[in-house]
């Protein structure tokens, strides 16, 4: 895998315009013979990111990919808490959800994953889920090795834990980088504050409870996700039935 693991070369013009020898040494350290891979969210974020899939017909004949979904609406509620945190939405989710959609649209998985299926072919894409992954991490990852041409058994490693926990954030306040992302101001605040008193502040500043939805931005929500999980189920990506159930 790549360092870093999300490069977002295909889709980010910045990361792009560094050229296709910067991306290709992203995996020099693989052995020969060995499977390279990279692991990068916004390909499928259209329409944010619109010249994915050309630039990676360019380079890449056929690749085997692997579309991770989860819960539309948990991954929509989990994607404004991220730009709550960040300072980029207000606190009040019916306004988020108005005005910015991509909440929506990145949830919108047949939208997404179409235009990939059109170009490689449908049994070229694995779809699995985070719900799928969590209740069976050995089974499902055997089953992506297996998708992607591993010549071994994958094998799930436990004791990693878990990573980028939506209740552990903290929301960013202003001048964040200069009062908390600063290490003189962090050792100031650990020699002059008590660790009991940083620890109320941190807890005050979390997001510890998802906030909920109002009853009718949920079944406006449900019914857009319902009518994109039909079309996503009518392509005939192998796992999109076990994802989905």
């Amino acid at each position: 895998m790549s360092t870093p693991k999300e490069p977002n070369f295909f889709s980010d013009d910045d990361v792009y315009a560094q050229g296709l020898d910067w991306y290709q040494a992203l995996f020099d350290g693989a052995e020969a013979g060995a499977l390279r891979g990279e692991a990068s969210t916004h390909y499928t974020k259209l329409p944010t990111h619109p010249h994915t899939l050309e630039r990676m017909r360019m380079v890449l004949e056929a690749p085997r990919l692997v579309y991770m979904i989860r819960n539309p609406v948990a991954r929509a509620v989990s994607h404004y808490i991220h730009e709550w945190t960040e300072g980029r939405m207000s606190a009040d989710p019916v306004s988020a959800f108005e005005t910015h959609p991509e909440l929506i649209d990145y949830g919108r998985y047949a939208m997404q994953i179409t235009p990939f299926a059109e170009a490689y072919g449908p049994e070229a894409i694995l779809v699995t889920s985070l719900e799928r992954l969590t209740g069976d991490p050995e089974g499902e990852l055997v089953r992506i090795g297996a998708h992607i041409g591993m010549g071994a058994r994958a094998v799930w490693q436990a004791d990693l834990g878990a990573k980028n926990v939506s209740s552990e954030r903290i929301r960013k306040l202003p001048l964040h980088g200069l009062l908390v992302g600063n290490p003189v101001a962090t050792a100031l605040r650990r020699s002059l504050v008590p660790k009991a008193l940083r620890t109320r502040i941190r807890q005050a500043r979390s997001f510890g409870d998802r906030p909920e939805l109002p009853d009718n931005l949920k079944e406006q929500l449900h019914q857009i996700f319902a009518e994109d999980q039909a079309a996503l189920m009518e392509l005939g990506l192998p796992g999109a039935r076990e994802a989905l159930s």
